[in-house]
């Protein structure tokens, strides 16, 4: 498959090498300038392009910058974007970070939000996983215990397609729904950053409750902000425990 990836951060980065070992076709671009990607290019043979060139000749595109970005990449992106081109959405709204969202705030699902500023449909999906745990925690198809990532949009094939590369990367993924219901693997969510395999997945879905988001995320990013960010390795496993107690998951029937 030939996949084009904007943001090369954390989570960019991991789905760059997991793709290239899986033999997918990668081109790759980043806001602070491609020569930052000679590393990693050399590294996998991912191809660091320009914004304009990231987006040609692929059949996924994966956003995965800072949430707050979006608007100013939909408009340097246009209608550049090829219509059969399915956009995956890795974002995040954290206001203590992008700034309060007016539109956020008062109710519209995140990734409502960055599919309207692109005009264009989204799938949401690696938006509920630390970069730690999306490094170091795949298992081959099968494996026990194996973590489930959730995938909302509205198109059933593009959901399928992306399921694949969840796979790829070393995940299972269970398909919630709509972007309606996208809200369920928001920050605040049993499921979001809790590294649940598929029976305790399922049992915690449907205890999501949209309006203990917003207050459960903010308490959450508390044990974040206490960390060296620049050593995620060294914790996420800790923000992972800390989150299933904040987020009130249960990971037993």
């Amino acid at each position: 498959m030939k996949i084009g990836i904007i943001g090369a951060g954390q989570i960019g980065s991991t789905l760059i090498r997991q793709y290239v070992k899986a033999g997918h076709e990668i081109k790759m671009t980043n806001a602070s300038g491609i020569e930052k990607l000679k590393a990693i290019e050399t590294e996998t043979g991912a191809i660091a392009v320009s914004l304009a060139d990231v987006v040609k000749n692929i059949n996924v595109l994966i956003i995965s910058i800072p949430f707050n970005e979006i608007p100013s990449l939909a408009k340097q992106l246009g209608q550049s974007i090829a219509a059969d081109t399915i956009i995956v959405d890795t974002t995040n709204y954290y206001p203590i970070r992008d700034g309060k969202i007016d539109e956020v705030e008062n109710g519209m699902l995140e990734s409502v939000w960055v599919s309207n500023h692109l005009s264009r449909p989204v799938i949401k999906v690696y938006n509920s996983i630390l970069a730690g745990s999306l490094l170091n925690e795949g298992l081959s198809k099968g494996s026990k215990n194996r973590i489930v990532l959730p995938i909302s949009g509205d198109n059933l094939k593009s959901k399928e397609t992306v399921a694949s590369l969840v796979n790829d990367s070393g995940f299972d993924s269970i398909d919630i729904g709509d972007l309606s219901n996208s809200w369920k693997q928001q920050p605040g969510s049993p499921v979001y950053c809790t590294d649940l395999d598929k029976a305790a997945f399922k049992h915690n879905l449907d205890k999501a409750q949209r309006n203990t988001l917003a207050e459960r995320r903010e308490i959450a990013l508390q044990f974040i902000l206490k960390q060296d960010l620049s050593n995620w390795l060294s914790w996420y496993k800790d923000c992972v425990t800390n989150n299933r107690i904040v987020y009130k998951t249960a990971l037993n029937n």
